[in-house]
């Protein structure tokens, strides 16, 4: 049975950019590791591998793959996920951007840094959302962490390389630096396989590196409302979708992003 989003769940993310769903998506987990068991051994030319040198782990990341492994695809088009990204966003239209797995191997140590996602994407707008699904069991301490209220800055934080903590574009002026992570309230939870984390594509947050003696995998969807459009950046995006032929201010073409609610 779907569970129904309370009136306080959307409060939660018109104010804070970030709400915790508990057990909103328990039966489709199974599913999901078996999507996600057929990635690890077949990624994309997307994947991106990090590793730090003082720890044995990896850390994958790969991107849009929701097309060619049909656990995802099943999941993106029959889940309750457009319902309700629908009422967290306040929008009538749900449109699907795209997807994103992680895969930390144990110890890997590597941390996903303080960031906005909005920077690295070919769109704009605010009524977006990022749901973000761990398929096992996951302490507080690498779990995702989120700066409450950082959504609601004006200006975008300037994105950089995870490489090498340079800057993403090169034309960088029309960002602001990050601000005071002491300033927020970092909301963090610990969590079930079934529980999501929903955030704003402008929420900042950032994730432990995971030095537990146990691997962990996250799928990430998301999805974009009413206000977004096609934003040209100045430099590549992260994911890049070479070829895509649109103009700024033009909704996303339905055949690469499809309209999942009207």
């Amino acid at each position: 049975m779907a569970l129904l989003i309370k009136q306080s769940d959307i409060q939660s993310f018109r104010e804070d950019g970030v709400v915790i769903l508990r057990g909103f998506f328990k039966e489709w987990i199974d599913i999901l590791a078996n999507g996600a068991d057929f990635h690890l051994k077949n990624p994309s030319d997307r994947s991106l591998v990090h590793q730090n040198e003082k720890h044995q782990g990896q850390f994958l990341e790969d991107f849009c793959n929701w097309k060619r492994i049909p656990e995802y695809t099943d999941f993106v088009f029959n889940s309750s996920l457009a319902a309700i990204a629908s009422n967290l966003m306040e929008s009538r239209s749900v449109q699907f951007f795209h997807d994103h797995f992680f895969y930390k191997e144990a110890n890997s140590g590597v941390p996903t840094p303080w960031h906005q996602d909005m920077p690295y994407y070919c769109v704009s707008g605010h009524q977006t959302v990022s749901f973000w699904l761990p398929l096992e069991s996951r302490h507080k301490n690498v779990s995702l962490r989120s700066l409450a209220g950082s959504h609601l800055l004006d200006r975008e934080i300037r994105p950089t390389s995870w490489a090498n903590n340079e800057s993403f574009y090169d034309d960088s002026e029309v960002f602001m630096d990050m601000p005071d992570i002491e300033a927020y309230e970092i909301k963090e939870w610990e969590t079930e396989p079934g529980d999501v984390v929903a955030f704003n594509f402008k929420t900042i947050h950032s994730a432990n590196a995971n030095l537990e003696k146990k691997m962990s995998r996250t799928l990430s969807f998301r999805l974009l409302g009413d206000d977004v459009v096609y934003n040209e950046r100045p430099g590549r995006t992260s994911p890049s979708f070479p070829d895509i032929n649109q103009q700024n201010g033009e909704r996303l073409r339905e055949d690469w992003f499809p309209t999942l609610c009207r």
